[in-house]
């Protein structure tokens, strides 16, 4: 499990899935298989999911470790429930989300997630639909500005779309480390900086061309559909944006979230908690994970069990987050 792939957590992931044998859990973002591995060890049966179709030299090397206990679905964690039912199990045990982009997927520069390596400026993770490149070279100001800004959290977005916008009229975009040139000089060529000038807008783009927020939500909702009774929900995020979405799903999932008024009273069947929280807050990485594996210094762990209540049919949590 070293190494640049190294998955993130791994122990507290495997503490709050407690898989054993017999048991059904979905990797719903399987990427090199760390924790499939781990889950498969136990003698559980994994169901992974990933929309990159580059995971599957990695899916075929588990498959013939493992025989007969895993299988890959090539589908976003949107379609999580869809491919459950698809593969005629009765009981989910566990759903593990690890969010984000892998080392993986930044250590190819074919790929365009890297502002540190020369490539097309692609960044899809499944290889379809709109690329960072069409973003660039074809969004208006006000809308690019405003992914750089929700997204990144650049404070410098509307210059950065200003200078985007300038240079493309003389050549479009279409490779990394031009566009990482471009927001590094329109920012004032901060390269003493701690963080690349262009990391922001970098992430900023990858979400928006993947759709990763939006994503995130609808998987959370897929699993709590699909999840069975004592069913054991485990994420692990990377920034503030995702860590947000989580714990505001499960604190209003679990009851903990402020009830409605008479104004705009909350039915009574959603407020049956349709989660029970494993512990308070979240669990991070340790001395020694964080000495062996940089990348897991911003992860953060959320766990809960999902309960016999049925799915909430309406929600606050989304406006929260």
């Amino acid at each position: 499990m070293s190494g640049p792939h190294a998955p993130v957590l791994l122990d507290e992931v495997i503490e709050a899935l407690a898989p054993k044998a017999g048991d059904v859990i979905i990797d719903a973002t399987f990427g090199a298989g760390g924790y499939t591995r781990a889950i498969l060890a136990t003698g559980a049966r994994v169901i992974a999911l990933d929309r990159d179709p580059t995971v599957q030299r990695h899916a075929d090397a588990v498959a013939n470790d493992y025989p007969g206990q895993f299988q890959l679905v090539r589908t976003a964690f949107s379609g999580l429930s869809d491919a459950f039912a698809e593969t005629g199990e009765a009981k989910l045990d566990g759903t593990v989300f690890d969010i984000g982009v892998s080392s993986m997927q930044l250590d190819e520069a074919e790929r365009g997630f890297s502002f540190m390596r020369d490539g097309p400026l692609d960044m899809r993770m499944s290889g379809e639909g709109e690329s960072a490149a069409d973003i660039v070279n074809g969004w208006d100001h006000g809308p690019l500005a405003h992914i750089l800004k929700q997204y990144g959290d650049e404070r410098q977005s509307g210059r950065i779309a200003t200078a985007i916008l300038r240079r493309r009229i003389a050549q479009p975009f279409a490779r990394t480390l031009d566009l990482a040139d471009v927001v590094e000089k329109a920012l004032g060529g901060r390269r003493g900086a701690p963080t690349h000038p262009a990391t922001r807008t970098f992430q900023a783009l990858r979400i928006a061309v993947n759709d990763e927020l939006g994503e995130l939500t609808r998987g959370l909702e897929a699993a709590e559909r699909t999840l069975s009774p004592g069913g054991r929900l485990a994420v692990v995020t990377f920034h503030s944006l995702e860590d947000r979405i989580v714990k505001a799903f499960l604190t209003e999932r679990s009851g903990n979230a402020p009830g409605g008024s008479r104004h705009a009273p909350v039915a009574i069947e959603t407020r049956k908690p349709s989660f029970t929280l494993q512990f308070k807050g979240a669990r991070e990485a340790g001395d020694a994970e964080l000495a062996a594996n940089p990348r897991s210094r911003s992860a953060k762990l959320r766990a809960a069990v999902r309960t016999g209540a049925p799915p909430w049919k309406t929600s606050s949590w989304k406006s929260a987050a």
